[in-house]
Formats: structure tokens, sequence, C-alpha cells
């Protein structure tokens, strides 16, 4: 009997783990596009408006509008903000030169990932239907977005 219990919880975060696929990486283009507005808006606030979402995502949605094709247009899109995100916090590392400053970035952003997976998973709990799958998906994009501008912020100061 435990055999068929592993096989099915197995099988179920096989599942899980295909709904959370994504179906291709971006563009080169597409990458283009983000960080030169991401660049463009480094400290005027206006960044995640004018950049996050409109330029690669909604295109993308435009063509599979479905509840798994939105979330992959949103998981590709975050992809890119990943990215960004990363190389903006490795830049501002690189600009602190107090180990302590550079301990207490690296705890900052430990917080904010756990704020991050805890806020966008609780779509999962509230929902518990199809629609957890793109609002969860956004709120990564969005979250990673503002993080990776919070960050090119931070290192103009």
């Amino acid at each position: 009997m435990r055999i068929g219990i592993s096989w099915i919880s197995a099988t179920l975060l096989l599942s899980v783990a295909a709904v959370h696929a994504q179906d291709r990486q971006p563009t080169a283009s597409e990458t283009k596009l983000i960080r030169d507005c991401a660049a463009k808006h480094v400290d005027d606030g206006e960044g995640e408006g004018a950049c996050a979402f409109k330029l690669v995502a909604e295109p993308c949605i435009e063509k599979d509008g479905s509840n798994l094709g939105t979330a992959n247009c949103y998981r590709m899109e975050e992809t890119i903000w990943d990215q960004v995100l990363n190389e903006n916090y490795k830049e501002l590392m690189a600009s602190i030169e107090e180990k302590n400053d550079q301990n207490k970035l690296k705890e900052m952003q430990r917080a904010w990932i756990a704020y991050r997976d805890t806020t966008c998973d609780f779509y999962w709990n509230k929902i518990h239907g199809s629609m957890a799958v793109p609002m969860s998906a956004a709120c990564r994009l969005r979250e990673t977005a503002r993080r990776a501008l919070l960050l090119a912020f931070l290192r103009t100061v």
C-alpha cells in the first residue's frame, strides 16, 4: 500500500511541476526591451508602470490568453527581470565597501525572497483554482521587477 501512495504522491508532484513549466525562454529582443526600459527609468520611479508586463508579457498573452499560457508569459518576463535583479544585486554588492553593510544587503535580500515567495504562493492557498496559476506568476513577475528596479536605484544613491 505504501508503494501506491508514494507513486500517487510522486505523480502529483510531477503534475504540479509540469503546470509551473515555462514553454520558452525570452528572446534577445524581449530581453533588450526590458533592460532598456529599466535603465531609462532607474531613478524616476516610473519603471514598474512603464516596463513591467507591457513590453513582453502582454504581447505574449495576446497570442495565448489561456490560464497556462498567461502564466507562461509572466514567467518568461520574470526570467528577464530576475537576470536584471541579479546583475543589480552584484553591482550593488560590489559598490559596498564595509563587510557589515554587505551582510546587511544579503540579509535584506534573503528577507525579500521569503516575502516574495510567501506572498505569491498565498494565491494557491486563497484561490485553490486554475486562476491561482496566472495570479501567482503575475505576482512573482511584479515583485521581481520591483526589486530589480529598487536595487538599480540603490546603486545610484
